[in-house]
């Protein structure tokens, strides 16, 4: 059976790989505690250059992808039960063409809109308190422990009848546990999630739109910064994901496991008050199926302090 249903699995991977991209996550100093009431706004400009890896699991070869992506981002800060907690949201626009070829004939494929819609809550659990801006200015960061919830919202552009979309057409949930560790200008951090997928009921393929689910991805993700003083600090950043098994029509294909892993650096530098400006640069260093992209990121940050009226 698993034979019969190559031709459709050709077709489904190669916009799976588009799509499996929020594994990837690389956020340095992400359960960092800030004071009550903190705002932010962020807007990201990120280029993503490399190619499209199948694992034999398709005829699919030199697949290469090149995409930009712009991201408006909110983030605010409020008191849970005495716990420092906060929530963000994020909508992300991209901008991307791909090639390659399929049995041998040349394809490309441009797209441009939404992708999925992010919000994060987070908690902090031990190691700071929710604070007024004069009892934060008094503290003492050591250890953080915390967890978040990220939900990604199946908002992004989608079309069961195109091969390439960038929205993924289901609900996705991350569940993170955190821990940062601050020695004098030294912080480490270590977060540990899992990725848990809905189905996707209108998934392409040649003939109709078929069911198609993902398994769990398991990702794990670590940070070592560094302090120049306030707001300008550097980051050595890594993760590992290890999962996302595809099933149409209630078929496994092994092929489709991903065991991935990226490292990149992080550098964030203060403008004027109030401004800061994040640069990032990251690549993969193993992939076993999916997009092997180098990653370019510039964000600006507008923080405030203040209750929302």
């Amino acid at each position: 059976m698993l034979q019969a249903l190559r031709p459709i699995w050709t077709i489904v991977f190669f916009a799976a790989a588009v799509a499996l991209l929020q594994a990837q996550d690389l956020a340095p100093r992400a359960y960092t505690i800030t004071p009550l009431h903190s705002n932010a706004v962020i807007l990201t400009y990120g280029y993503n250059d490399g190619t499209l890896f199948f694992n034999n699991a398709v005829p699919v070869t030199d697949a290469t992808g090149t995409y930009h992506a712009s991201v408006f981002s909110y983030y605010h800060s409020f008191g849970l039960l005495g716990h420092s907690s906060n929530i963000s949201a994020s909508i992300p626009y991209a901008i991307g063409t791909f090639e390659g070829k399929t049995i041998g004939v040349d394809q490309q494929i441009y797209r441009s809109g939404l992708l999925d819609t992010t919000f994060r809550w987070s908690v902090n659990l031990k190691g700071g308190p929710a604070m007024q801006v004069s009892d934060f200015l008094k503290w003492t960061e050591k250890s953080l422990l915390g967890v978040s919830l990220k939900v990604a919202a199946p908002a992004g552009q989608y079309d069961p009848n195109n091969l390439i979309n960038w929205g993924t057409n289901r609900w996705s949930f991350k569940p993170e546990l955190g821990y940062s560790r601050r020695r004098r200008n030294i912080v480490l951090d270590a977060y540990g999630g899992v990725w848990v997928f809905t189905r996707n009921e209108q998934a392409y393929t040649p003939l109709r739109p078929q069911p198609q689910t993902l398994n769990p991805i398991v990702a794990f993700e670590t940070h070592v910064s560094y302090d120049v003083k306030p707001l300008l600090w550097f980051s050595l950043d890594g993760n590992f994901w290890h999962g996302g098994l595809a099933t149409l029509r209630g078929v496994e294909n092994p092929d489709t496991l991903q065991t991935s892993s990226r490292i990149g650096a992080t550098a964030s530098v203060p403008l004027v008050r109030h401004q800061t400006v994040k640069f990032s640069y990251s690549h993969d260093v193993y992939l076993s199926f999916g997009g092997n992209y180098q990653n370019i990121s510039v964000a600006w940050q507008y923080s405030w302090l203040g209750r929302p009226q």
